[in-house]
């Protein structure tokens, strides 16, 4: 900016200098002929030497006068420089930084009203892009806060099939990173073969279109709500798709439950109320004269009557499990002493089957636990392996404990489970031989309730099984840590 000034204001002072410089070689010349003339036509006598000494006289004075004449004007230009043209740079030089997006940039010019208001202008416009460039930005990222933070997989695709924006549950649920995805045709990022006919879909019909659709992510299949919409900027101009999709593998999941559980609850009551039923009719039709027939009809009754009050106590004790709110009460309690119980309860029922059990406790180990609720879990667990193991047998008991948890194992030496169907056997009324543990008297609640109990001690349990061989149930439970 200064060295445009600086050149225009050297090349004002070229120009004027040249222009006075002429003149006074002009008037240089032309003064000893004026001289000459108005020494004749008055009658005045003068010799050459006189009129040599009036020119160089008049020469020192003329270059006295043009040199102040000069200076005079080089100061007056250079002052109209620094007042008028410094003012214009410096607004022009605080435009350019407005296009360049530095919305920061003020211009300071002085000078006459004219350039004030133009300095004035401008400053107001800076201030304004300023603003709504702060606005922009807040909106962005109130988007991107609720694009990330929305609890649903979003996607936009521009109107070639290129993705723009997806957000992190999006790359999340496909594996997927920023870098992978970005610019980058939706037909090349392998997606699930239902997405991509979807996403086709909504392109083509260029409508509002929303579908169930099922898809398998790493060999686990998930269900997805999927909602897909034509983008539209200004004057219906159409720019592309977004789709949103809500993960609903859950509420399938619980509604299939719950679908099985009305299911198995109609049938498992069922069974014994038709048993109950038929035998009372027939003993009301006169098989009670009959005075074996009579007992051992009595004795089939009160099987089943039993057996329908284990079902409704099992469902009344999931049930309260199951209601929000549930606790166990915390304390410390020695997994010796809670084994000790279990066995106790469960010893007429291993003698029945001439069964043993092989106690293999290193040492006492107390966890932080409801001693009820825990004798509760191993009782049933003990009996979940009598029930599915064959007469004169050995169930072993272990006590161990790691950093964090203590550790009970309960094993058996029974038909054991295949390895598909390990991750349903925590399910309410599901049952690996359902003729079987039917006449063994079971009610399909009882591993239900231990994952409840064990999910509300804050533990895990784990199984492993080998068919033919037998089955290890591993309880941990978190360790009581004297502080």
């Amino acid at each position: 900016m200064k060295v445009r000034n600086h050149r225009l204001f050297f090349i004002f002072i070229l120009i004027t200098g040249s222009i006075i410089a002429v003149l006074g070689v002009v008037l240089g010349q032309l003064f000893p002929f004026y001289m000459e003339s108005f020494f004749i036509k008055h009658n005045i006598p003068f010799t050459e030497e006189q009129i040599e000494q009036i020119k160089y006289q008049l020469a020192f004075i003329l270059v006295i006068l043009f040199t102040l004449a000069f200076l005079l004007i080089a100061y007056v230009a250079n002052r109209l420089t620094n007042q008028l043209l410094e003012p214009i740079e410096n607004v022009i030089h605080t435009a350019k930084e407005l296009i360049k997006g530095n919305y920061r940039a003020r211009t300071y010019a002085s000078g006459p009203s004219v350039i004030v208001d133009l300095r004035n202008s401008v400053n107001t416009l800076a201030r304004n892009l300023q603003e709504m460039d702060m606005m922009r930005e807040i909106e962005d990222e109130r988007l991107n806060t609720l694009i990330e933070n929305m609890g649903s997989a979003l996607m936009m695709i521009d109107r070639e099939g290129n993705v723009f924006i997806a957000n992190a549950r999006f790359l999340d649920e496909f594996h997927l990173s920023m870098s992978d995805v970005k610019g980058r045709n939706f037909l090349t990022l392998d997606l699930p073969k239902e997405l991509e006919l979807f996403i086709d879909h909504v392109f083509l019909t260029e409508l509002p279109y929303r579908k169930q659709i099922a898809i398998e992510i790493e060999n686990e299949k998930m269900y997805k709500q999927v909602y897909g919409a034509p983008v539209v900027g200004e004057h219906g101009r159409w720019l592309g798709i977004i789709i949103v999709m809500h993960d609903i593998t859950e509420l399938i999941r619980l509604e299939q439950i719950r679908k099985d559980f009305v299911a198995n609850v109609s049938h498992e009551l069922r069974t014994p109320i038709t048993s109950i039923k038929g035998f009372s009719e027939t003993l009301l039709d006169g098989a009670y004269k009959d005075e074996k027939m009579l007992l051992s009809f009595l004795e089939i009754i009160y099987q089943e009557s039993n057996r329908l009050q284990m079902l409704i106590q099992d469902l009344l004790e999931l049930s309260k499990i199951e209601q929000h709110g549930f606790t166990v009460k915390f304390l410390p309690t020695s997994l010796k002493d809670v084994l000790i119980r279990a066995v106790e309860v469960t010893s007429p029922k291993m003698d029945q089957k001439n069964m043993d059990f092989d106690v293999d406790i290193v040492r006492d180990v107390k966890v932080l636990g409801d001693e009820n609720r825990l004798i509760q879990i191993f009782t049933n667990l003990i009996m979940n392996s009598i029930t599915y193991s064959p007469n004169d047998t050995t169930i072993t008991l272990r006590i161990k404990e790691d950093d964090d948890y203590g550790i009970v194992e309960v094993e058996d030496e029974g038909s054991g489970i295949e390895p598909s169907e390990i991750p349903r056997i925590f399910e309410r009324f599901y049952r690996i031989d359902k003729a079987r543990s039917r006449n063994s008297g079971g009610t399909g609640l009882g591993l239900a309730i231990v994952k409840h109990l064990v999910d509300a001690h804050r533990g895990k349990i784990e199984v492993e099984s080998t068919v033919g061989i037998g089955t290890c149930m591993r309880v941990k439970i978190p360790l009581y840590k004297e502080t």
